[in-house]
């Protein structure tokens, strides 16, 4: 695909939005980071592309909230990568940011369904 229509077909994410998602991704075990962006990558088919300037930042924002926690380990490659982790305030964060989701969703959803009645 063509880098013009990559990037018209990508999705810009809202404010706040990639940590949630690096939360969710996080809920299955431990990842490194180009881990997590390749999780998000491919459950979003491919749509959300987080580039590393908004990744790591997120990852260190998180870890300064103790939301996540970190250790450096082997890859699968062998190689010295940092691993995150969920905590448990990580665990009820994200089902807060669940929940501000839901109701984000259907608040838009109501604005943009066409208007009912004459």
């Amino acid at each position: 695909m063509a880098a013009s229509d990559s990037r018209e077909n990508r999705v810009e994410l809202l404010q706040g939005t990639l940590d949630m998602l690096i939360l969710r991704t996080l809920q299955w075990g431990s990842q490194h980071g180009h881990g997590i962006g390749q999780a998000i990558r491919q459950s979003s088919s491919d749509l959300l592309r987080i580039e590393r300037g908004s990744l790591y930042p997120a990852l260190h924002r998180l870890e300064d909230r103790g939301l996540i926690s970190s250790e450096w380990k082997s890859s699968d490659l062998n190689r010295r990568a940092k691993y995150y982790l969920l905590t448990t305030a990580g665990r009820k964060q994200l089902l807060t940011e669940q929940s501000k989701w839901k109701l984000l969703v259907r608040a838009i959803t109501r604005v943009m369904r066409p208007a009912q009645g004459g």
